[in-house]
């Protein structure tokens, strides 16, 4: 069986563990279901009604029955009703991921985009004051919450300078990119920010590792420009720990930047498992979870397959 047939074969154990974690964990949270749907409105309850609501959404089965019965129903495609929403949870997901997605890509785009010239700029100039000068400032970047970036990008560019929207209505790109683009690059900056400062020092890192290696040399001693032997030679194999590092760093910003999202009024997937975990939302939360769980495996098999273009000394054979 070849490498990549392996990892989709432990894609359903993994989903199945996840499914049972998220199940026991969002019941164990403290208070009353019935009464968070409904807020203020569970008060006024009779008491018959209140176990007619529990028999409704079968809150009176056992933990067992429930998540079989809900299990039997992702099995057929059916994550279940929300009843914050009142829409069928994958017709939710599919609606608010799109804007995570776009959100997740931008900020990966303005993080490699800032972070690896950074990098790579710091490493051939080791032990300089520009060296330590981008090190000072990945610094600062990597230990300012999101939250931080995103309230002083609201203050200097639009507060201040007014050339781009705080929050509103958000709307799609296919329906007005330029509009899209102006209320989606402030929160990618924000999000953006902390990951270029560790992007910059990973692969700083990784280019010192590299710069010192036999080849590269023996590259400078043919007489190959500087540039040439650093963009040519030493980058795609000290790209690996940064696509590392990338990864796992996407697959989070695929399960929806929840602070971010609050602070711009993004309806995202964060905003939207945050809310359901209040209200106690189960089939919500429980279908946001597994989706953002799948979201990570492939976002991690693809990194895995991806080492191999970038270094040819990688191959995934078949084990003897």
């Amino acid at each position: 069986m070849s490498y990549f047939l392996r990892r989709l074969a432990v894609f359903p154990l993994v989903m199945l563990g996840v499914s049972i974690f998220v199940f026991i964990a969002i019941r164990l949270v403290p208070g009353d279901a019935i009464t968070a749907m409904l807020g203020t409105e569970g008060g006024m309850l009779t008491p018959a009604q209140r176990e007619a609501l529990t028999v409704y959404f079968g809150l009176d089965q056992n933990w067992a029955v429930q998540y079989l019965r809900w299990l039997g129903g992702l099995f057929r495609g059916d994550l279940g009703i929300s009843v914050t929403y009142g829409q069928p949870v994958l017709q939710i997901i599919l609606e608010r991921f799109p804007l995570t997605l776009q959100l997740a890509l931008m900020s990966m785009v303005i993080a490699l985009l800032i972070g690896l010239p950074a990098g790579v700029y710091a490493a051939t100039q080791a032990d300089r004051p520009s060296d330590l000068l981008v090190r000072v400032f990945a610094m600062i970047g990597q230990s300012m919450p999101n939250f931080v970036v995103a309230l002083l990008a609201i203050y200097i560019l639009s507060v201040g300078f007014g050339v781009l929207p705080t929050m509103g209505r958000y709307v799609p790109f296919r329906e007005d990119p330029f509009g899209n683009l102006a209320q989606m690059i402030l929160p990618a900056i924000a999000l953006g920010t902390a990951f270029a400062a560790a992007v910059t020092r990973i692969s700083r890192a990784a280019m010192l590792d590299i710069l010192s290696e036999d080849y590269v040399r023996t590259a400078r001693s043919q007489g190959f420009s500087q540039r040439y032997v650093i963009w040519r030679h030493a980058l795609p194999n000290a790209l690996i720990p940064v696509l590392t590092l990338s990864g796992v760093e996407f697959g989070y910003l695929l399960g929806g930047a929840v602070i971010v999202e609050q602070i711009f009024a993004l309806p995202g997937l964060g905003r939207v498992v945050l809310d359901a975990i209040l209200q106690r939302d189960y089939a919500l939360v429980q279908g946001v979870v597994l989706f953002i769980a799948f979201n990570f495996m492939l976002v991690n098999l693809l990194v895995d397959l991806a080492y191999a273009a970038l270094d040819p000394r990688i191959r995934y054979g078949d084990r003897p």
